[in-house]
């Protein structure tokens, strides 16, 4: 008996939900983003069935150039309080094991369990999955988190695969630094110029070098990465949003300023009655603004006190907005909130629950 790390993942979350509710759909190309409408402007797919994957559609792609990308696809408007209630069930699932859940998200959780045989409870996990909610999933497992995110990427679709610190450098050594859980393409680039390809070659380097281009921080902890190193702990406290935002992305620039206005206050009054319904104080208020062609810009106040009224925060909202130079077109405007944080409880241990 010993402690693991489990990395469930389901698959095609998104998708999988819209086709237990369109079951004719399945085999197909299908799209889920935005309206569901491919030809309106500056939407993008929250997600693709594999068919679709296979014409290079991907999360985060404008759904017009998906549509040009595959013509027959299907395209399916986003419905995330579906997608809410399909997650929870799953969660609950897991719950129901002698085990630590730790929630990452709609479609993904790390596991904290102790066993000796983790592919007998990942087998187990997947069933029970399976059997209550339709949805498929695929479990890596590992010595620390790390390692079990990179092995249900391995595992996918529906599969189980173990990657520890026994099989590490077989697995991960020959493969590009961008691999790595917590390295993207722009780091990736970064170590390349360095020489730096792979994640044997990035295990190999000097850690002094690496600070020096990275800082010191950031530069030893890539090595650290690519040695196979990771937390290990898995953390049951629920989940605390920080702050909530709202934004909207317009069909057409604006250009007026009673109009931009009229919008970061709208904006402002819905995240207030957000904050207000989810029982918590809003700290701090920022305006973002997108103006064309792609350029962002943020700006943000810290209120006197902690509130949740309305008015207040609608008029520390346009007080920012007074704060850019609004010469050129509005395609995107957004408000954010920092919440008051409440105080943290205890978690549970592996061993409370044996």
């Amino acid at each position: 008996m010993r402690d693991w790390i489990l990395h469930v993942d389901l698959d095609q979350f998104i998708a999988a939900v819209e086709l237990l509710r369109h079951p004719e759909l399945r085999g197909r190309p299908v799209v889920v983003g935005g309206s569901g409408d491919p030809t309106q402007p500056r939407t993008v797919a929250a997600t693709a069935t594999y068919e679709a994957r296979e014409h290079g559609i991907h999360s985060g792609m404008p759904l017009r150039t998906a549509l040009k990308r595959c013509p027959d696809a299907i395209f399916l408007p986003s419905d995330p309080p579906a997608y809410e209630a399909a997650s929870t069930r799953v969660m609950a699932v897991l719950r129901e094991f002698p085990v630590l859940v730790e929630i990452w998200g709609w479609d993904e959780a790390f596991i904290g369990a102790t066993t000796d045989d983790p592919e007998t409870l990942a087998a187990a996990i997947q069933q029970a999955v399976r059997d209550r909610t339709q949805l498929t999933c695929s479990v890596g497992i590992g010595d620390n988190k790390h390692q079990a995110k990179l092995a249900s990427g391995l595992a996918k679709p529906a599969g189980i695969h173990r990657l520890t610190s026994d099989n590490w450098a077989e697995t991960m050594n020959h493969r590009p630094t961008d691999a790595l859980w917590g390295i993207g393409a722009r780091t990736a680039k970064k170590l390349a110029a360095l020489g730096l390809h792979t994640v044997a070659q990035l295990a190999a380097a000097d850690p002094a070098h690496l600070a020096r281009h990275f800082g010191p921080t950031n530069g030893p902890w890539y090595r650290y990465l690519a040695l196979g190193k990771g937390e290990a702990e898995v953390v049951t406290t629920p989940w605390i949003a920080r702050g909530h935002s709202r934004e909207t992305t317009f069909q057409h620039d604006l250009t007026d300023r009673t109009d931009i206005a009229h919008h970061v206050a709208t904006l402002a009054t819905q995240v207030a009655h957000d904050a207000d319904e989810a029982g918590r104080q809003i700290a701090r208020v920022s305006v973002k603004v997108r103006f064309t062609p792609f350029l962002t810009r943020t700006r943000q106040s810290k209120l006197p006190t902690p509130t949740t009224d309305p008015a207040t925060v609608e008029q520390t909202a346009l007080t920012i907005l007074d704060r850019f130079d609004l010469t050129r077109p509005v395609r995107l405007l957004g408000v954010a909130v920092d919440y008051t944080l409440p105080p943290s409880d205890d978690q549970p241990t592996l061993e409370a629950l044996e």
